[in-house]
C-alpha cells in the first residue's frame, strides 16, 4: 500500500506531466464556448437589426406619398438589408418593396430587374411566386402580355394559385382572348372559394366582360 508521500509524489508526476495538456484543452474548450455563445448573440444580433430595418422600410413603403427624404431612407433600408443581409428573409422581403418603390417611381425597368433577382436567386418559392405573379403585372402593363402568360407557367406555389389564374384572365383579355380571361378568372374565384380566400375585383371583371359581349 502506498504511503502518502508515494501518493503525493505519483499525483506531482502525473500533474507535470498531464497538467499543461488539460489546462490547454480546459482553455480550448472555454473558448469554444465562448466562441459559441458569442456567435448566436452576433446572429441573434444580425437577426434583430435586419427586422428593424425591414419594419422601417415596410412602415415608409406603407404609405400613400414619400417624400424626398423618406423616399431616400427606404431606398437606403433595402439596400442596407441585401448588401448586411444577403440571403435572409427580411433581404428577400425587402427587394420586393424595393420593387415597389421602382413602380411608384416610374422605373418599371428597375422594379422587373428587382423581381427577376428574386426568382432566379431567393431559396422561398413563396417569394419566388409572389416575385412571378407581381412580374407578370408588369408585362401585361407593358403591352407584354404573352410574356405575362410564360412568366405564370414558372412554378408558383398553390397557395397563390388563386392570384396566378386572375392575373392569367387578365393577360388573355389584355390580348383579346375573352373566352380564356372569363374561363381563368372563373377558375381564379373557385380556387379562392376553397381555399377560404377572397378575390376582390374579379366578380366585377367577369360581369363587365358578359356587358361587353352582349352589347356587341
Amino acid at each position: 500500500m502506498r504511503t502518502e508521500e508515494e501518493q503525493l509524489e505519483a499525483i506531482k508526476r502525473w500533474w507535470k506531466e498531464n497538467g499543461v495538456s488539460l489546462l490547454i484543452g480546459a482553455a480550448i474548450a472555454a473558448a469554444g464556448v465562448f466562441a459559441w455563445n458569442s456567435w448566436q448573440d452576433y446572429q441573434t444580433g444580425k437577426a434583430e437589426a435586419a427586422s428593424q430595418r425591414y419594419q422601417q422600410l415596410l412602415q415608409l413603403t406603407s404609405q400613400g406619398q414619400l417624400s424626398d427624404s423618406a423616399h431616400s431612407r427606404a431606398e437606403e433600408l433595402a439596400t442596407t438589408l441585401v448588401d448586411e443581409h444577403g440571403g435572409s428573409l427580411y433581404a428577400d422581403l425587402g427587394q420586393l418593396l424595393s420593387a415597389r418603390l421602382a413602380v411608384s417611381d416610374g422605373d418599371l425597368g428597375a422594379a422587373r430587374q428587382t423581381l427577376k433577382g428574386i426568382i432566379a436567386d431567393s431559396e422561398r418559392a413563396y417569394l419566388q411566386g409572389l416575385a412571378r405573379l407581381r412580374l407578370a403585372r408588369l408585362q401585361i402593363a407593358a403591352d407584354e402580355a404573352e410574356s405575362a402568360l410564360s412568366t405564370l407557367e414558372g412554378k408558383i406555389p398553390e397557395t397563390l394559385s388563386a392570384q396566378r389564374a386572375d392575373i392569367r384572365g387578365d393577360a388573355h383579355f389584355a390580348l383579346g382572348q375573352n373566352a380564356q380571361a372569363a374561363d381563368a378568372w372563373r377558375e381564379a374565384l373557385q380556387l379562392a372559394e376553397q381555399g377560404g380566400n377572397s378575390l376582390f375585383g374579379v366578380q366585377l371583371k367577369l360581369d363587365n366582360l358578359s356587358t361587353q359581349e352582349t352589347a356587341s
